[in-house]
């Protein structure tokens, strides 16, 4: 395996999936006291949600309450309750490049923009013949990290060494 060429920074969001996002807010937004920062629609995403924060700066962590458009379509953003983890990428073309020359295997679409501004794309759930390494039944979201944040991860780095 040759050296990686890109770093995962840390966690950038969690996405939780219901049949009701009110029913979720009723939880993260009532009850935990996370703000909505934003919300997104997408008919090609079947997605309907709310992007709330944990945290701020660049050390905050996105949560985005979902429901699907139509329960009857894909993909099915409700049938899995943690529906997908982001991580911070600090190189995410690179990193993209490497995963699948790796054997990693991507969900359709490639890099493009996410619901908070940011370049992502995802790794898929199910391993193939022609790609042996997934996430084994997790959807994994790689985020494009801004400068602030890759320059926030350098000097936490810097300062726990």
């Amino acid at each position: 395996m040759t050296s990686r060429p890109f770093k995962v920074l840390g966690i950038q969001q969690i996405a939780i999936g219901g049949p009701d996002k009110a029913r979720l807010q009723r939880l993260w937004v009532n009850m935990l006291g996370l703000e909505v920062t934003g919300t997104f629609r997408s008919e090609r995403e079947n997605v309907d949600e709310d992007i709330c924060a944990i945290g701020s700066g660049p050390f905050k962590v996105e949560v985005d309450l979902m429901q699907p458009l139509d329960s009857e379509k894909k993909p099915a953003v409700h049938t899995t309750p943690l529906n997908h983890v982001g991580l911070w990428i600090d190189d995410l073309p690179t990193a993209v490049q490497w995963l699948t020359a790796q054997g990693v295997r991507f969900a359709p679409g490639g890099i493009r923009a996410g619901a908070a501004g940011f370049d992502i794309c995802f790794l898929h759930p199910r391993h193939n013949e022609e790609f042996p390494i997934s996430g084994e039944g997790v959807l994994i979201e790689l985020v494009q990290a801004p400068p602030e944040v890759v320059a926030a991860f350098a000097r936490l780095a810097a300062t726990s060494t």
